[in-house]
């Protein structure tokens, strides 16, 4: 029964997978570059709440350990109530999303849409656009991202776990993930890969804590 339980989760995370190399593809060809670029004519990147936004993702992983240790102590008082086994799922999630977006960054390669740091190469600061596979560096780092890899990572985790989230989990986590495009940090398909990555990882954490799926 388990067994049949996870071959039907891998049959299902197969066609999001699928599904998603189709939307990145896509996006790819005929959405990235004029997406960035009308970002980049309209200064929509000045509009402060777009960069507020991008903020909480990595100070949520960087809290993550903290969390842990917390409840680690306070397991030794009693079974945990369930936001609490959620909360912990949710924190491991995020940092296995984001271990696993580092390794997948390295074998995608992409180069950024703007220029951020380092004279970074780019699509408008050097004309650079692409995928250049298992070259290493924070400047071939774009795909997927790592800020909706992190936002799915934890926030599924709830909206799976605990139906009566999800609005607010959705409330927070779309503006979070438009603030990445809008501030040119990441290209659309970087974003929707990093949420799909996010979201699998969040699948399989629930599944494997055996918290009762909605």
């Amino acid at each position: 029964m388990i067994n049949d339980d996870y071959r039907n989760l891998l049959r299902r995370n197969l066609v999001v997978t699928g599904s998603c190399i189709l939307a990145v593809v896509i996006c790819y060809f005929w959405v990235d570059r004029s997406v960035a670029f009308f970002v980049y004519a309209h200064p929509i990147n000045t509009i402060k709440v777009f960069r507020w936004l991008t903020y909480p993702p990595p100070e949520v992983q960087n809290w993550s350990a903290l969390v842990l240790t917390i409840l680690m102590v306070r397991r030794a008082w009693g079974p945990f109530l369930r936001w609490q086994k959620v909360l912990l799922v949710a924190c491991i999630s995020l940092i296995v999303a984001d271990d696993f977006r580092i390794s997948l960054g390295d074998v995608f390669g992409r180069y950024w849409p703007q220029t951020w740091t380092h004279d970074n190469p780019s699509l408008i600061g050097t004309g650079a656009y692409g995928f250049h596979p298992f070259q290493r560096g924070d400047d071939v780092g774009s795909f997927p991202s790592g800020h909706a890899c992190r936002i799915l990572g934890f926030a599924g985790v709830w909206m799976i776990a605990m139906p009566g989230t999800r609005a607010i989990a959705l409330v927070v986590s779309v503006p979070m993930l438009v603030s990445l495009v809008a501030m040119n940090y990441h290209f659309v398909s970087d974003v929707i890969a990093g949420s799909v990555l996010g979201a699998l990882i969040a699948t399989y954490a629930v599944h494997l804590a055996r918290l009762k799926m909605a």
